[in-house]
Parts: structure tokens; C-alpha cells; sequence
């Protein structure tokens, strides 16, 4: 089974780069202190990694 993890937006997207902002919305994060749950996978770890700056990841 895979570890499930929360992803927080804690900084905002304006500012950055187009990927990162479309990153961002593809996690599925909108606002600040918005909040999502994934089950941690390769492909979600590199787009972790691509915004590494702007969020905060938890284990659940």
C-alpha cells in the first residue's frame, strides 16, 4: 500500500514560472493553505519536487 501524503500551498504562485503555476493546479491546489491528500508515486513526487518551494508536504 502506498503512503498516503497531505500537500499544503503555503506560498504564492504569482511570481513564478507557468509550469510551476500549472503544477500547483494540478495537484489540485487553488489557494493558499489549501490542502490535498495523494498516495505518494513517482510521478506525484516530481511534481512535489518541482514546487518543493511553495509547498509543505506531510505524511497522513
Amino acid at each position: 500500500m502506498a503512503e498516503r501524503v497531505k500537500i499544503t500551498l503555503v506560498r504564492s504562485v504569482i511570481g513564478t514560472k507557468p509550469n510551476q503555476r500549472k503544477t500547483v493546479r494540478a495537484l489540485g491546489l487553488r489557494k493558499i493553505n489549501s490542502s490535498v491528500e495523494h498516495e505518494m508515486n513517482d510521478a506525484l513526487r516530481g511534481m512535489v519536487q518541482t514546487v518543493s518551494h511553495l509547498v509543505k508536504v506531510e505524511r497522513v
